[in-house]
C-alpha cells in the first residue's frame, strides 16, 4: 500500500492516470450512444412482453413507439383546423425516423378536438432520435396554428419528455460538484484541499463511464439514462468518502512523521484496508443485481460496481500521489506540523462516547425502539408501480396532451394491446378480447404466415393501474382459448411485466446481499457476533429510512406511489453504503481494542473517526440528495430515502446504537476470535478515551 507515496512512484502514477484519462473522456462521451431506454429492452427474453415484440415485427415496424398527436379547439374544430391536420400528417413523414403513414386524422365524436397517430423509429439514435422527431412535430403542428391547441403525448411523447428530464444530467453534475466542495471546505477549513478528492472523484466518473461504455459496446451490458446518474452522484459520493478517511488518517501521521513519504505509506497502510473492505462490501453487493430478471437492474449493479472499483482504485493510488507531490502546503492555513498534536479541545464525538458509555444498554434498546418506530411507516409505501404520466414530480407538455386526449377519444386510443395468436383462432381471439372489462374496441385481426395480430383499444389510460388490470384479464382470456397460443403485449403490457419482475428481484435479492455482506464482515473481523449486529442495525435503519420516506411521499410530495424496483435499489444503496460506515468506525475500534480492550476501544475508535465520517455521511447523503434537481419521481424518491437514510445511519445508528451496543457487549463482540479471550477492563467512569493525536480528526 506505500507504492503510491514513493519519491517517485508519486509521479509515475500522476502520470498514468492523465495518459488514461485522455482515451477515457473520448469513450465516456459516447456513453449515451449505447444506452437503451425503451422499456421492452428491459425485460427478459421470457417475458411474455417481449415474446410479442419479437412475434409482432412482421406486422408492424420494429422498434417503433407511436406518437399521439392531439388537435384541440374547445368551441369545435373548423374544416380549416381539418385540413391543417392533413397537411401537418404529410410534413411528419418527412421527419428523420417517422416510418410509416399517419394514422388520421381523426376528428372526435364531440367534434372539439382531432387526433393523428404518429409512428416513431427508435433504433437508430434511441430515445435522443425520438425527442427529435417530437421536437420537429412541435414545430410543424405550431405553425400557422390560429389559436388551434396542438400537444404530442403518448409512449413517443413520453419519451421525449423523460430524455429532456434525464438531460439534467450536466446540470446534476455540477450540482453533485458544488455539494462536495462546500462539504469539504466546511470539513477541511482549506481553500486548496478540496480540489484533490474533486478532481480525483471527477477522473474515476470519466474513467468508469469508459469501462462502462466498453462493456456495454462489446459484452451486452444494458445501461440506461438512469445508470447515467446514479453512476454520477455513487462515484462522487463515494469516492469522496475514501478520500476522506484516507485524508484524515494521512493527517494524523503528518504530525508524527517528518518525512510526508512516510507519513502516507503509514496512513495508507493503517486506513487502506477499511476503505478497501468497503469498496469490496458496496460493489460485492451491487454485483449480486446480476441475479435480478429485469435487465435494468441487472445492467445498473455492474455498471455501478464499476464506479465503486474505480473510484477505490483512484483513491488509493491518484489521491495519495497528489497529496504527497503537494506536501504539507495543501492543508493552509492550518497545516499539520511534525510533532503538533492538533485540537486539544474535547469534539462533539468524544462527548457522545462518554455519553453513551454511562448507560449504554439503556441508550441501545432506546435507540433500537426509535428506529423501529420510524420504520412502521413501510406498512404505507405504495411500490406497486406508477403510470407514465405519474413519473415526473411537474406537469410536462405529454401529461397534457394526455389530458385532452381522454377528454376527446377512448384514454387508450393511440397506444394499444395486441395480441398475436394462430390465424385459425383469429376470430375466437377477438369475440373474447371484446367481452373483457376494460377492453373499448378490438380493431380486425389481420392475418400473415399463418399468424394473426389483433389490435385492442383500452378504455383507460395506457401503463395506468386500471389498464394493467385489464390486461391481466385480457391474458388470462386469451390464454384460456384451445389452440390459439394466444400472447399479449404492448407497452402496458411491457409495464407489467416490469413491475413483476421488480417484484420477483427484491424478494430473491434482498436476502442474498444480506447474506453476502455477513460474510465480507467476518471475513474482514475475524469474528460472527460483530457482524450480526452490524447487520441487525444497518437492517433497522434501513427499515426506519423507508418508513419515514413513505410517510413523505404520501403526505408531503403527494407522489402517486414508487417504482416497483424502488425498494430494492434503495435497500442495496442503504444496507451496502451504512456498512461502510459501520466498517469505519468497527475496523479502527477493533485496532484500538487489541491496546486498549474493546470498551476503551470503542470510545477510542467513535472519537478518531467520529468527524470524518460525519463528513463522509453529509457527503454522501448530499450528492444523493441532488437527484431531486432532475424532474423525475424516481429520482426524487432514490435521492431522499437514500440521503436521509445515510444521514440517520451517520448521525444515530453508528455513532449511538453501534457504540452502545459495543459497549455492552464488550469482548463478546470479537467472539470467537482471538480478541474475544482478551481481558477487557471497563474504562474509568466518565473517561472519554481520547488521544491528544485523535482529537478533532
Amino acid at each position: 500500500m506505500s507504492l503510491p507515496s514513493g519519491r517517485v512512484a508519486k509521479w509515475v502514477i500522476a502520470a498514468l492516470w492523465i495518459a488514461m484519462l485522455v482515451p477515457a473522456f473520448m469513450f465516456a462521451g459516447k456513453l449515451g450512444d449505447v444506452e437503451k431506454n425503451d422499456s421492452s429492452a428491459w425485460l427478459p427474453g421470457n417475458a411474455e412482453a417481449t415474446e410479442v415484440v419479437e412475434q409482432a415485427k412482421k406486422f408492424q415496424p420494429a422498434e417503433t413507439l407511436p406518437a399521439i398527436v392531439i388537435y384541440d379547439r374547445p368551441a369545435g374544430v373548423t374544416s380549416a383546423d381539418l385540413a391543417k391536420a392533413q397537411a401537418d400528417a404529410d410534413a411528419f413523414t418527412g421527419i428523420k425516423d417517422v416510418v410509416g403513414q399517419p394514422q388520421g386524422p381523426a376528428k372526435a365524436q364531440d367534434g372539439k378536438a382531432i387526433q393523428t397517430v404518429v409512428q416513431v423509429h427508435s433504433g437508430t439514435e434511441g430515445w435522443r432520435g425520438i425527442r427529435k422527431a417530437v421536437d420537429e412535430m412541435n414545430k410543424i403542428g405550431e405553425r400557422n396554428a390560429n389559436g388551434l391547441g396542438f400537444h404530442v403525448t403518448g409512449p413517443a411523447g413520453y419519451a421525449s419528455d423523460s430524455m429532456k428530464a434525464f438531460g439534467g444530467g450536466g446540470a446534476l453534475g455540477m450540482i453533485t460538484a458544488l455539494v462536495v466542495v462546500v462539504i469539504l471546505l466546511f470539513t477541511y477549513r482549506s481553500p486548496l484541499l478540496p480540489l484533490l478528492p474533486l478532481l480525483t472523484a471527477g477522473g474515476a466518473l470519466v474513467m468508469s463511464e469508459a469501462v462502462i461504455y466498453l462493456l456495454a459496446k462489446h459484452a451486452g451490458l444494458t445501461v440506461n439514462a438512469q445508470t447515467s446518474f446514479i453512476l454520477t452522484v455513487l462515484v462522487f459520493g463515494a469516492a469522496t468518502d475514501y478520500a476522506l478517511l484516507l485524508t484524515s488518517r494521512y493527517r494524523e501521521e503528518l504530525r508524527r512523521h517528518e518525512d510526508r513519504h512516510e507519513a502516507m505509506a503509514v496512513a495508507l497502510h493503517r486506513s487502506g484496508p477499511a476503505i478497501v473492505a468497503s469498496a469490496a462490501t458496496v460493489a460485492v453487493s451491487l454485483l449480486m443485481l446480476l441475479l435480478a430478471t429485469l435487465n435494468s437492474t441487472k445492467g445498473l449493479g455492474p455498471a455501478c460496481a464499476v464506479g465503486i472499483l474505480v473510484g477505490l482504485l483512484a483513491m488509493v493510488t491518484l489521491m495519495p500521489a497528489l497529496l504527497v507531490i503537494c506536501g504539507r502546503w495543501i492543508f493552509w492555513p492550518v497545516r499539520p506540523s511534525y510533532g503538533s498534536t492538533g485540537s486539544t479541545k474535547e469534539g462533539i464525538w468524544t462527548r457522545v462516547g462518554a455519553a453513551v458509555s454511562g448507560r449504554p444498554r439503556i441508550v441501545w434498546i432506546g435507540a433500537a425502539l426509535v428506529l423501529g418506530v420510524m420504520a412502521v411507516g413501510v406498512f404505507g409505501l405504495k411500490a406497486d408501480g406508477i403510470s407514465s404520466r405519474d413519473q415526473f414530480t411537474s406537469k410536462p407538455a405529454t401529461v397534457v396532451g394526455e389530458e385532452i386526449q381522454a377528454r376527446h377519444f377512448p384514454a387508450g386510443s393511440g397506444d394499444p394491446i395486441y395480441v398475436v395468436a394462430k390465424a385459425a383462432s383469429a376470430e375466437r381471439v377477438k369475440t373474447v378480447l371484446s367481452g373483457v372489462p376494460g377492453v373499448a374496441d378490438v380493431a380486425p385481426p389481420v392475418i400473415k404466415d399463418g399468424e394473426a395480430f389483433i389490435l385492442a383499444t383500452l378504455a383507460d389510460a395506457p401503463s395506468s393501474k386500471a389498464a394493467m388490470r385489464t390486461v391481466e384479464r385480457a391474458r388470462t382470456a386469451v390464454h384460456e382459448i384451445d389452440s390459439a397460443d394466444a400472447r399479449l403485449g404492448g407497452s402496458t403490457a411491457i409495464t407489467l411485466d416490469i413491475q413483476r419482475a421488480a417484484a420477483r428481484d427484491s424478494k430473491v435479492i434482498i436476502p442474498i446481499v444480506l447474506v453476502v455482506v455477513f460474510l465480507i464482515l467476518a471475513l474482514l473481523l475475524r469474528a460472527i457476533v460483530a457482524p450480526l449486529l452490524l447487520m441487525a442495525t444497518v437492517v433497522l435503519s434501513f427499515g426506519a429510512a423507508l418508513g419515514v420516506s413513505s410517510l413523505v411521499f404520501n403526505h408531503v410530495f403527494h407522489f402517486a406511489g414508487a417504482d416497483a424496483a424502488f425498494p430494492l435499489l434503495a435497500f442495496v444503496f442503504l444496507v451496502a453504503l451504512g456498512i461502510d460506515y459501520n466498517i469505519f468506525l468497527v475496523t479502527r475500534v477493533r485496532e484500538e481494542a487489541l491496546r486498549y480492550g474493546t470498551r476503551r476501544g470503542a470510545l477510542t475508535g467513535l472519537s478518531a473517526t467520529g468527524g470524518v465520517i460525519t463528513s463522509a455521511g453529509l457527503v454522501l447523503a448530499g450528492t444523493f440528495a441532488a437527484l431531486g434537481s432532475l424532474p423525475l419521481v424516481f429520482a426524487a424518491q432514490l435521492g431522499f430515502t437514500v440521503a436521509f437514510g445515510v444521514l440517520l445511519d451517520t448521525m444515530i445508528v453508528r455513532s449511538v446504537l453501534v457504540t452502545a451496543l459495543t459497549l455492552d457487549v464488550g469482548r463478546w463482540m470479537w467472539w470467537p476470535s482471538k480478541l474475544f479471550k482478551q481481558h477487557d477492563d471497563p474504562p474509568p467512569a466518565g473517561e472519554s478515551a481520547r488521544e491528544p493525536a485523535l482529537a478533532g480528526t
